[in-house]
C-alpha cells in the first residue's frame, strides 16, 4: 500500500473543517520534525508528516483490499490540549475499517498542541478516505469534497464549537491514579506501625536513604518501596461503590490534567475497660471524628489538612497525667500528644485538634514545608533529640538532599502554658530552631549531627533572624545574644547496617558539657547528657515480616531544663524529646509481624526514673524539665533516680486488621498492663498502681498514640 494515500488532507480545506478558522489559532499542532520551521510552514508540515505516518502504518482489512468495493469513509479526529491524537468519529460501511482507523491513531505520537489566545487548546479535523486506496493521490482532493453527507452526520453527532466553550468539560474528573499520592511530596503519616512496613527496604546495605529525620516524603520512600505495587497486592475484588471505598480507595478522588485531590472521613473510636487497684473498675472510650484532605497542584506543590473533634475518658493513670499538664486559663488538662482539653460531661475530656501543611519542591535538591504538626529525629522508638511526644506546633522546614547528605532545618514557634509565666491571659511564646545533618559515610555507616536552640520573645526580640541562617552554629549565636539569651542543645546520631537484616543505631544528647566534670567522677550536675543504643532484626529467625527491636535509653538529671525555666526543651507542658523528661533509665523490646492485611505488635518497657518531691521551686531533683537547676540539692553527687525513685513495667499487645490500605483504616484489640512502684508513697502524685486496660478500636492511623508513660 506504500505510495498510496490513506488520507488527503489539503491545507486549503482546514478552514472549512476546523472548529475555528486557522487565523484564530496562534500555532498549529506541531510534530517534532516541524518544530524549527517558520510559523507559516507549520501547517503544511503537519499535513505532510501526518500523511507519511498513515502511509507507513495503515493496514487495510482483507475484506476491503481483496474485494471490488468502491466508496468513501469520513473520519473526524482531534489533536487534544495535551497533543494526543483522538479519533472522534468514523463513518464507514465495514466495521473492520473503523477498527483499522483506530489502530492507526493508537500509534500516533504525542505532539505539541495548537494554541489559542496563548493557551494550549484542541483542534478538530475531518478527512475523506477513498477506497480502494489507489484513488487517493496527493493533490487530487478538492475542498468541496469534505462537506458530504457523511461529514454532515459526523458534524451533527459531534457539534463544533469555540475551544473555550468546553472549558468546564475539560476540568471534569479524570480517572484517578493512586501514583499521584505515592510519588508526591506529601508526608507519609508518621505511625510506627505504618513505617515498619518499609523500614527494612530503606535499611538495605548500599541504599543511600536517610532514615532519621521523620516524617518521610512519599517521593523519597517510593524508589525503595513501591507503594502502588504493595497496595495493589492487598486490593480486594469489589464491584460496588461502597465496597471499593471501604476496602481499597479514598472516599473522594478527583484528578485533572495537573492536579489531584482526595478527601476522606477519619475516625479514632475506642472502647475499653480498666481495672485499677486504686479505684473502681470503669469503662473508657475515645470518640474522634475527623476529615482530612490532601492533594497536589502541578508537580511541585502538595498540601494536607486534617481536623479532629474528640471526646474521651481515659484510664486513671493517663487521665492523671493529662490533668497534671493542665494549662493556665481554666481548662483542666492537656491530652498528651494531642492538645488542650476542656471539661466534658461526667469528667470526660473534650479536645479538638487541627494539623496541616503545604509542601513545595522547587528542585530535586530542596523541599520546603510550612505547617502545623510534629517532627521526629532518630532511628529508634524513642528520640532523645526531637520526638512526636508533644502537641502539634507551627513549623517551617527545609530539607536539602544531595550526594550522600541530607540536611534538615526546622524553625518553630512553641508555647509555655504554665500559670506562673502566662501574661494578660496569653500563653508565653518561645521559638526553636534546629538543624540536623545526616551523612552516609559508607554503604553501611550513617552519622548525624544535631543542634537546637530555644529563645523567647524577650524585650520585644520576637523571632531572632540570627537563627534563620541554616548553616551557622547556634551555640556561637547563643553566646553573641547574651548568656541567657537562649538554650542550646547538641546531639549525635549513628547507624550501622551489619547486613540486610540487622542494623544498630544510637543517639547522644548533650545539654551542657564540661570535660572536667564529665571525666572527674564527682557526678557534677553539669554532666547533662543522655544516650540511646538499639538494634533491629528484620525477618527474624527466618520468619518473613517478623521484626525484633531492642532499645536502651538513659538521660541524666537536669537535661532539657534551664535556669531560665521558660527556655526549657518543652512545649505545652510536654517534653520535646523523651516523654519521661530526664533522670531515667529505660529498656524497650518490640516485636512486629505482618501478613497481608493482618498485623501484630508486642511491646515491653522496663524502666526506672527519679520524680520530684514537694515544691519543685524549693528543691529540684532534675526529673521534670520544668525546673530551675539553681534549686538543685548539691553541685556534686548528682545520681540517677534522685528524688523519688519509681520503677515501672509496661506491656502492650496490639492485634489488628488493615481495612483499607489507601487510608490506613484499621480495626484492632489492644490489652495494656502497667505497673508502677515508688520508693516514697506519700509524695504528691506518687503511689503504687497496677492497671490492666483492655481496649478495642477502629482507627485511621495518621499519628502515634503513646500510652507508655
Amino acid at each position: 500500500m506504500h505510495k498510496y494515500v490513506f488520507l488527503l488532507f489539503v491545507f486549503a480545506t482546514c478552514s472549512l473543517t476546523a472548529q475555528v478558522t486557522t487565523s484564530d489559532y496562534e500555532k498549529y499542532p506541531v510534530f517534532p520534525e516541524c518544530a524549527d520551521l517558520p510559523v507559516s510552514e507549520v501547517a503544511a508540515c503537519f499535513n505532510e508528516t501526518f500523511i507519511s505516518f498513515i502511509i507507513d502504518h495503515l493496514e487495510v482489512p482483507a475484506e476491503v483490499k481483496g474485494g471490488d468495493y468502491e466508496g468513501k469513509m469520513v473520519i473526524l479526529f482531534e489533536v487534544t490540549r495535551e497533543g494526543a491524537f483522538k479519533l472522534l468519529y468514523t463513518d464507514a460501511v465495514f466495521a473492520s475499517l473503523k477498527t483499522s482507523a483506530q489502530e492507526v491513531f493508537d500509534k500516533l505520537p504525542v505532539i505539541d498542541p495548537a494554541t489559542y489566545n496563548g493557551e494550549p487548546t484542541y483542534m478538530q479535523f475531518t478527512m475523506p478516505v477513498l477506497l480502494p486506496l489507489s484513488r487517493n493521490k496527493i493533490g487530487e482532493m478538492k475542498s468541496g469534497d469534505i462537506e458530504g453527507d457523511a461529514f454532515a452526520k459526523a458534524k451533527k453527532e459531534t457539534p463544533l464549537k469555540n475551544p473555550m466553550q468546553d472549558e468546564y468539560d475539560r476540568i471534569q474528573n479524570q480517572k484517578f491514579n493512586p501514583a499521584n499520592e505515592y510519588t508526591s511530596q506529601l508526608n507519609i503519616p508518621f505511625s510506627h506501625q505504618v513505617y515498619s512496613r518499609f523500614d527494612q527496604e530503606l535499611n538495605l546495605v548500599g541504599t543511600n536513604a536517610h532514615t532519621a529525620s521523620k516524617p518521610y516524603l512519599y517521593q523519597t520512600v517510593n524508589p525503595y518501596y513501591n507503594f502502588q505495587e504493595k497496595t495493589d497486592a492487598l486490593k480486594k475484588e469489589k464491584k460496588t461503590w461502597f465496597g471499593r471505598k471501604w476496602s481499597n480507595e479514598h472516599m473522594v478522588q478527583i484528578q485533572g490534567e495537573d492536579y489531584w485531590i482526595t478527601l476522606d472521613p477519619a475516625a479514632d473510636l475506642q472502647l475499653g475497660y480498666e481495672t485499677d487497684d486504686l479505684k473502681s473498675d470503669s469503662f473508657t472510650y475515645n470518640n474522634t471524628r475527623a476529615v482530612y484532605i490532601q492533594g497536589g497542584l502541578g508537580k511541585k506543590l502538595n498540601f494536607f489538612a486534617a481536623v479532629y473533634e474528640s471526646q474521651g475518658r481515659f484510664p486513671r493513670y493517663f487521665d492523671d497525667i493529662a490533668r497534671s499538664l493542665r494549662p493556665d486559663g481554666g481548662n483542666p488538662a492537656i491530652v498528651p500528644g494531642r492538645g488542650i482539653a476542656k471539661e466534658g460531661t461526667n469528667g470526660d475530656l473534650d479536645y479538638p485538634v487541627a494539623e496541616g501543611y503545604i509542601s513545595y519542591t522547587p528542585s530535586k535538591y530542596f523541599n520546603i514545608q510550612l505547617g502545623h504538626g510534629k517532627q521526629f529525629i532518630g532511628d529508634g522508638y524513642r528520640s532523645l533529640l526531637l520526638s512526636d511526644n508533644a502537641s502539634n506546633f507551627p513549623y517551617l522546614k527545609l530539607n536539602t538532599t544531595f550526594w550522600k547528605f541530607k540536611y534538615t532545618n526546622t524553625w518553630t514557634s512553641l508555647r509555655d502554658v504554665r500559670p506562673e509565666v502566662t501574661a494578660d491571659g496569653s500563653f508565653r511564646t518561645k521559638f526553636m530552631s534546629n538543624h540536623y545533618l545526616s551523612w552516609n559515610l559508607s554503604k553501611k555507616l550513617n552519622v548525624g549531627l544535631f543542634e537546637s536552640v530555644i529563645w523567647e520573645d524577650e524585650n520585644g526580640r520576637g523571632f531572632d533572624f540570627n537563627f534563620l541562617n541554616p548553616v551557622i552554629f547556634y551555640r556561637a549565636i547563643e553566646f553573641s545574644t547574651g548568656s541567657r539569651g537562649g538554650n542550646a542543645l547538641i546531639g549525635l546520631t549513628g547507624k550501622y547496617k551489619v547486613n540486610d537484616r540487622v542494623n544498630v543505631y544510637g543517639q547522644v544528647v548533650i545539654d551542657e558539657f564540661s570535660a572536667s566534670d564529665v571525666i572527674g567522677g564527682n557526678q557534677s550536675y553539669k554532666n547533662k547528657q543522655g544516650f540511646q543504643v538499639g538494634a533491629k532484626y528484620y525477618d527474624a529467625f527466618g520468619v518473613k515480616n517478623l521484626t525484633l527491636q531492642g532499645e536502651y535509653n538513659q538521660v541524666r538529671p537536669y537535661v532539657y531544663s534551664n535556669n531560665e525555666i521558660q527556655l526549657n526543651y518543652g512545649h505545652a507542658n510536654q517534653s520535646l524529646a523523651h516523654q519521661w523528661g530526664a533522670n531515667f533509665k529505660e529498656l524497650i523490646g518490640i516485636a512486629r509481624y505482618e501478613r497481608e492485611r493482618w498485623y501484630g505488635t508486642a511491646k515491653l518497657i522496663v524502666g526506672a526514673r527519679g520524680v520530684e518531691i514537694g515544691d519543685i521551686n524549693e528543691v529540684y531533683y532534675g526529673g521534670s524539665i520544668y525546673g530551675n537547676d539553681e534549686n538543685r540539692p548539691s553541685d556534686d553527687g548528682i545520681a540517677f533516680f534522685q528524688g523519688n525513685k519509681v520503677n515501672s513495667l509496661y506491656a502492650d499487645l496490639e492485634l489488628g486488621y488493615l481495612i483499607n490500605p489507601a487510608t490506613n483504616l484499621k480495626v484492632y484489640a489492644n490489652p495494656i498492663y502497667r505497673s508502677v512502684t515508688a520508693d516514697i508513697q506519700d509524695a504528691p502524685n506518687t503511689f503504687d498502681t497496677n492497671t490492666l486496660w483492655l481496649n478495642i478500636g477502629f482507627r485511621t492511623d495518621l499519628f502515634n498514640w503513646y500510652y507508655d508513660y
